[in-house]
């Protein structure tokens, strides 16, 4: 699969030069294209990049900030800085930055920016293989523990409907509502990956409760739970796997 590539520039013609170097280098998948730090966000949230090119200087949001939110993600994108502006190279540098590329941008430095990204990805993915999951360092609950009102609450995992993660909390929703847990989607993937599929960057299924796949009007894939009205958003990035899955269902 291409590495996915966002751009995110208020300037149309440095937008156009970065996507014709991109078509011209070859080997990357442009997902989106953002005039602020604040679109470039929804993009990454909704196209799930391995690369966002960004400028520093952009009215709304620039890149340093959108950057440092990017940084946050449980999954971040690599990040390469592209500007006119000498005196923030040093600052770029403050945020986790895989490039920094001078303009007007050469396909050259942009080529080597791209494949110096693409490493650092691939240390992170090496990283990430070689730790050990919560499963392999113990066997998976049997239930999910929430502290609410009533006290301490213990909720089946075979009664979990999903996971939905929203900032620091999940909700868990299960057979009779919704708890708040203060655990992450990553630590409960590791632990119930086997059980729970991820069908977006903050979404956990439950397997046994997988009913069906739509579209809506929008083009926007929606799947279906058993037992629930509501619907859960699919990332494009994770559709393959979820069809896949439904196949073999």
């Amino acid at each position: 699969m291409k590495p996915r590539v966002i751009i995110c520039d208020d300037e149309r013609l440095a937008r156009e030069r970065l996507v014709r170097l991109l078509e011209d280098i070859g080997g990357y998948e442009l997902v989106g294209l953002a005039e602020h730090g604040e679109q470039a966000l929804r993009l990454v949230a909704e196209y799930e990049p391995d690369i966002v090119l960004m400028d520093m200087r952009m009215p709304v949001m620039d890149g340093l900030s959108c950057a440092r939110q990017l940084a946050q993600r449980e999954s971040p994108p690599a990040i390469i800085f592209c500007t006119a502006f000498d005196e923030h190279a040093l600052e770029a540098f403050s945020v986790p930055a895989a490039g920094y590329v001078l303009k007007p941008v050469s396909r050259e430095s942009l080529r080597e920016a791209l494949a110096r990204a693409c490493r650092v990805n691939q240390l992170q993915l090496e990283n990430l293989r070689q730790q050990p999951t919560r499963s392999e360092r113990t066997s998976s609950r049997s239930h999910i523990t929430a502290r609410t009102h009533r006290g301490i609450e213990l909720i089946p995992i075979d009664e979990v409907r999903y996971f939905l993660a929203d900032h620091k909390y999940v909700t868990v929703r299960h057979e009779h509502g919704e708890v708040l847990i203060d655990e992450t989607l990553k630590e409960l993937e590791e632990e119930f990956g086997d059980r729970f599929i991820r069908i977006h960057r903050n979404a956990l299924l439950s397997l046994t409760y997988l009913e069906g796949l739509e579209v809506v009007a929008t083009g926007q894939y929606r799947v279906r739970i058993r037992g629930l009205d509501e619907r859960l958003v699919v990332s494009r990035r994770h559709l393959p796997e979820l069809r896949e899955t439904l196949h073999r269902v």
